[in-house]
């Protein structure tokens, strides 16, 4: 219970202000080097020798990360990806319907992603590279057996670092207001939205965690997030610790906005258009209400469609997990349906990669 006595408005306002230099400075590099960020993309794993041509910055960029792959400890780490293992597709659903419409009501930290063209105009990409960013985490032996997870986790931290440049830089109508794009703050609460807020939906279904498995997964999710350039001084040890920052933070940004609301129709107009399944296709707004809480349903203005059960939830999600994957669900089985969905959908896999700019 420790960092409870952290969750104040003095240091969260502190937080609004910090971005992730490190990342920062290697994104400036690479835009005036671009060719470099082809390079990065073309890896599979960060090498152990990085190439002569890169600078400094972006050399102490990845070295941070050579560095942090002698401290990972397996048993650490091991409990987390157990638990995907048994509910890794319950996982990203409540991903997809709970945690990424949670952070759109979050009006402040809304205005970085609408200004993302990819998350409006081509949301459904955007959300097929989530789902690899979770599953390439998650896979069995990440950090400690495998190195693959550290370049997944470089790639989407500089994709952060270029958001930050491109607001400073051309975002004409960005509030100070607002807080620095990508704030630390603002990270904090979307690793609590991949972690703590996905445990609770979990939870909402009649699924509950068991303690441990709780504090596994923020254990986890601790780590990813020093990985991603957050200050982990304020992360959650505890459920009843995570309870309280989350909180925290809905208190201060937990409102209304056009962002907010454009974010979640691009949402809902996707999930209508791409979902297959009938049960779930044509109750989006009544499922995402009831994951989400009156509150931020309201704030994301959206309608009230009925009432519906978690446990009849749970049903039917645990339903569908078993018609995609029958009596074979696994991390396996979920990688290779997300494969298969999304060669059929986008005609690739969408592998996550950092903006490569022409510079003329």
């Amino acid at each position: 219970m420790q960092k409870l006595k952290l969750y104040t408005d003095s240091f969260f306002d502190e937080l609004r202000k910090r971005e992730d230099p490190l990342a920062d400075r290697a994104v400036f590099s690479l835009i005036q080097n671009p060719s470099l960020s082809s390079i990065i993309n073309d890896w599979e794993t960060i090498p152990d020798v990085l190439p002569e041509q890169f600078s400094k910055e972006i050399t102490d960029f990845f070295k941070f990360y050579q560095d942090k792959s002698q401290e990972a400890e397996r048993k650490v780490l091991e409990g987390a990806q157990t638990f995907f293992e048994e509910k890794g597709d319950l996982y990203l659903a409540m991903l997809g319907f709970y945690s990424l419409p949670y952070c759109y009501a979050f009006a402040d930290g809304a205005e970085v992603l609408v200004r993302s063209n990819r998350i409006v105009d081509q949301i459904g990409e955007r959300m097929g590279e989530t789902s690899w960013f979770v599953m390439e985490l998650f896979s069995p032996g990440a950090f400690f057996a495998s190195k693959e997870a550290y370049l997944t986790c470089a790639k989407v931290r500089l994709i952060h670092a270029f958001s930050r440049f491109f607001i400073h830089s051309y975002a004409k109508d960005w509030d100070e207001s607002y807080g620095k794009p990508v704030n630390q703050e603002d990270m904090l609460g979307t690793n609590l939205a991949f972690s703590f807020i996905v445990l609770r939906g979990l939870t909402k279904m009649g699924f509950t965690p068991s303690e441990k498995q709780q504090t596994d997964v923020l254990c986890y999710w601790k780590w990813v997030g020093e990985l991603m350039g957050i200050d982990v001084t304020f992360w959650p040890e505890t459920p009843k610790e995570a309870f309280e920052l989350d909180r925290h933070i809905r208190k201060r940004h937990l409102k209304s906005s056009a962002a907010g609301q454009k974010l979640i129709q691009s949402l809902i107009s996707f999930y209508e258009e791409a979902i297959p399944e009938p049960l779930i296709q044509t109750q989006v707004q009544g499922i995402l209400r009831f994951f989400l809480g009156k509150e931020a349903a309201d704030v994301l203005g959206l309608e009230k469609t009925g009432t519906y059960s978690g446990d009849l939830l749970g049903l039917m999600f645990s339903f569908l997990g078993w018609k995609n994957y029958g009596g074979k669900k696994g991390y396996s089985s979920i990688r290779r349906n997300l494969v298969q969905q999304q060669k059929e959908r986008f005609g690739r896999v969408l592998e996550i990669s950092i903006p490569v700019l022409n510079r003329t």
